[in-house]
């Protein structure tokens, strides 16, 4: 007896077979699908995902049309801790998701702070209905599984933060610029706001004086209205409701110019929105947690400003 089942129905049941196996043996680690049952805003399409660990030691991932959340937990602790939410950069055409995603993860554990990383979609138009939305989508989503499973996973829901480098910090400054803007599902009307926000040398503007254009035509095609690069420029999005929030980049960085993060952190003052930039005087693009160029570590200012917040102990 044969079977008929659509390839792009496989994907969704190969995808539930692996998870159940795909269990670190850290503490606390499972990878798990980002939605239950259909992908919002998806074209039946193969699956066609690639990943690939560089000779640099950094794993990137593309061609993502089945996003997953991949879940760090700390050894168990008294009190509530709080979460972050990581999105890695790769100008959304991959995810770099190793030094900015699982690396940040662990390290993040050590502090006691559980870590979900974001294996969100690659914008194209051969798998999405609407491409320009659906790396937001994703993050709504990772946000409302969060809160809706703090109580499971021991977490404060009053202090889970997003984490995002180069585009991925676009998408984290989107994600806490726009959380009014549900573009998914929010039945249960689930808080989407993050509580505190961390960026790492993000893209931030789609203007073309500094926007990052490899980001921009990738999310929004070569030739977006005027209307779409003001929605997605975040320093013009800003407002007092943005949560409080870390910077950090390089002005050597040839890749996403500093003027994103200061334009950035010029509208949180503005709005008297508490905040803090890092510029490093070199350090180029896409270091990660560690900046080659100096003995500060930024990571450290991290976990000073986030005990200064109350977010940790």
């Amino acid at each position: 007896m044969s079977i008929n089942f659509p390839i792009y129905k496989m994907k969704y049941f190969v995808l539930f077979l692996i998870t159940i196996f795909m269990n670190d043996s850290a503490i606390g680690q499972q990878t798990i699908p980002l939605y239950a049952n259909e992908i919002p805003n998806s074209k039946p399409s193969a699956n066609t995902e690639k990943s690939e660990m560089q000779s640099n030691g950094m794993q990137i991932i593309s061609n993502i049309s089945v996003p997953t959340l991949t879940v760090f937990l700390p050894n168990k602790i008294a009190s509530a801790k709080a979460a972050v939410i990581i999105f890695p950069g790769g100008g959304y055409h991959v995810n770099a998701m190793k030094h900015e995603g699982t690396d940040v993860a662990r390290e993040l554990n050590k502090w006691g702070i559980a870590a979900f990383v974001l294996k969100y979609r690659t914008p194209d138009d051969k798998t999405m209905i609407n491409k320009e939305i659906g790396p937001l989508q994703d993050a709504q989503q990772a946000i409302r599984i969060v809160r809706e499973n703090a109580v499971k996973w021991d977490l404060d829901s009053n202090k889970i933060g997003v984490m995002g480098f180069s585009a991925g910090g676009h998408l984290a400054a989107t994600t806490a610029t726009q959380f009014d803007k549900p573009v998914i599902a929010d039945v249960q009307n689930i808080n989407l706001r993050p509580d505190f926000l961390v960026l790492g040398y993000p893209v931030i503007s789609f203007n073309d004086s500094i926007g990052h254009m490899g980001s921009r035509d990738n999310l929004l095609g070569k030739s977006p209205s005027r209307e779409k690069i003001r929605a997605y420029s975040n320093e013009l999005q800003v407002t007092a409701e943005t949560p409080p929030s870390f910077i950090i980049h390089a002005s050597d960085d040839g890749g996403v110019l500093p003027a994103n993060s200061i334009a950035f952190y010029e509208s949180l003052l503005k709005h008297h929105v508490p905040s803090e930039l890092h510029i490093y005087e070199r350090g180029g693009h896409g270091f990660g947690m560690n900046n080659p160029t100096t003995e500060e570590k930024w990571m450290v200012s991290l976990r000073n400003w986030l005990k200064s917040k109350a977010f940790i102990d």
